[in-house]
């Protein structure tokens, strides 16, 4: 007598948000990941130029933020992480922006995950010093994109770039080891290389 052993797969969806987080203009952008194929479902722009007081601003940050995920049941948050600068003040008011991002992901229990700009522009281009303008056509190429439904604000595909960032390096067995170069990720899996 044989034995068959039928294995079922379930296909499982993931939907990734990206913040861009900032005072003036905050991008986000939201990725669902189905059979391991991410796809573009939504991205935009809260811009909060509107708003004099800065107080105001954070608030507007936490309600689109609880929005968003109320519209679209993300599964985890990438966000982009404060870079350092010589304005204290610039560096101040971006921390707050995303530390209440990041309260809003946190009162509706999702996992956050902060990436450097620099590692977000180096999984989206392999340039860490890339510009914005790359950023949006390497996202637009990678995840087909229609170029009419790129958006003029740069803030969006920022955030949508977090959100891919974040698909690459949770999908990659080897990102947790640095690498310097391709000679040197090809010295450190020899064996994994085909010469």
């Amino acid at each position: 007598m044989v034995l068959y052993l039928l294995i079922v797969f379930e296909m499982k969806e993931k939907i990734i948000l990206g913040i861009d987080p900032g005072t003036n203009v905050m991008g986000y952008g939201l990725l669902k990941v189905t059979d391991n194929k991410p796809s573009l479902m939504a991205m935009g722009v809260l811009e909060l130029n509107k708003y004099d007081d800065q107080y105001l601003r954070l608030r507007r940050i936490f309600e689109r933020v609880i929005g968003i995920i109320d519209e679209f049941l993300p599964d985890e948050l990438a966000i982009e992480a404060p870079f350092f600068g010589k304005n204290v003040q610039s560096m101040l008011k971006l921390g707050r922006a995303q530390g209440v991002a990041l309260a809003a992901a946190l009162s509706r229990d999702i996992p956050i995950f902060e990436y450097a700009p620099l590692k977000i522009k180096m999984s989206i281009t392999g340039n860490g010093r890339a510009a914005k303008e790359q950023v949006a056509d390497m996202l637009r190429n990678y995840l087909k994109i229609p170029k009419e439904n790129m958006l003029p604000q740069l803030d969006a595909t920022d955030g949508l770039a977090a959100a891919l960032c974040h698909f690459f390096q949770s999908n990659n067995p080897v990102s947790s080891t640095p690498y310097r170069s391709w000679k040197d990720f090809i010295n450190k899996n020899e064996k994994r290389v085909k010469q």
